[in-house]
C-alpha cells in the first residue's frame, strides 16, 4: 500500500497534468487581436465582450452581403473609433446599417490667384 506522501504526490502530478493540458487548448489572448479589442474596450465584462461579439459578426455579415459604399464603411470606422486600432463594434454596427447617413460634403480648397 502506497504512503500517503506518494498519494499527494501523484494528485499533484494529475492536477498538474489537466491544468496543463486545459491551458494548452485555450488560445492566447495576444495573438487573438479581435479578441483582446474587444476586451479592452470592455473592460474584460464578460456581457460586454459578448455583445461586442455578436455586434461584430453581425456588421460584416451585413458589409459582406449588402455591400455598402466606400465612403459608408470609412465614416462609420472613423466615427466607431476608440482610439488607435480599438473599434466600438455595436457603433460601427448601428452605423453602418444606418439609411438617413449622408455622404461627407466634399471640401474642395480653391486657391485665388494673387495678383
Amino acid at each position: 500500500m502506497p504512503s500517503v506522501a506518494a498519494v499527494r504526490w501523484i494528485f499533484a502530478l494529475l492536477v498538474a497534468g489537466l491544468a496543463s493540458a486545459a491551458a494548452a487548448q485555450e488560445p492566447v489572448p495576444l495573438y487573438d487581436s479581435i479578441g483582446l479589442n474587444i476586451g479592452l474596450n470592455c473592460q474584460w465584462k464578460q456581457k460586454c465582450m459578448a455583445g461586442q461579439q455578436r455586434a461584430m459578426k453581425r456588421a460584416l455579415r451585413y458589409v459582406k452581403t449588402q455591400r455598402p459604399p466606400a465612403w459608408r464603411v470609412q465614416l462609420c470606422n472613423h466615427n466607431a473609433g476608440r482610439g488607435r486600432d480599438r473599434i466600438d463594434w455595436a457603433g460601427f454596427d448601428n452605423c453602418v446599417r444606418n439609411a438617413s447617413l449622408q455622404p461627407p460634403a466634399r471640401h474642395w480648397a480653391r486657391r485665388r490667384a494673387r495678383a
